[in-house]
């Protein structure tokens, strides 16, 4: 076997290595991206709805802003999407108790459940690739994620993470 399929000699990588590494996340994340895109489709929903649903979920109360911050989008593009999950119903916007500018976001009844159809459905895929590849991969996948992650990202991860919602 050649070090690039044993794991050995990982920290002198060839260009040709990254190559492959590279494209094997393109054809992951398509996997990983492929079972909730079906869901969304039949709602004429896309990644940005799903990324949104995610997010509220784990942190219900997040505020516009926050949001903001962890998807990257610009302010005009995630009002869109909020505007449309709001009015679908799957999303509640209150406003803020000690500051009445500011909206908290959190999942309707019908955005958990849709929610939980999405997570299933990348929570399948996960857990067979964790399987598949055993427990020192996993924790090796997570540790390249993290480290690919710029600095203020890794904070917000790290900090979602620690929250345990």
């Amino acid at each position: 076997m050649s070090d690039s399929s044993t794991g050995e000699n990982l920290l002198y990588l060839t260009d040709e290595q990254l190559r492959q590494g590279i494209e094997a996340m393109f054809f992951a994340y398509r996997g990983f991206t492929a079972d909730p895109d079906r869901i969304l489709a039949d709602m004429a929903y896309g990644r940005a709805h799903h990324r949104a649903i995610h997010f509220i979920n784990r942190a219900p109360g997040t505020t516009v802003n926050n949001l903001l911050a962890i998807l990257g989008v610009t302010k005009q593009s995630l009002n869109r999407v909020l505007r449309t999950l709001i009015e679908d119903g799957l999303v509640e916007s209150r406003v803020g108790n000690a500051d009445k500018r500011e909206r908290h976001l959190y999942l309707t009844e019908n955005g958990r459940a849709l929610e939980q159809r999405l997570s299933d459905a990348q929570r399948a895929r996960m857990r067979t690739a964790f399987r598949a590849a055993g427990p020192q991969a996993v924790v090796g996948f997570r540790q390249v994620l993290e480290a690919m992650m710029d600095p203020d990202m890794r904070r917000r991860y790290l900090a979602l993470k620690e929250s345990g919602s």
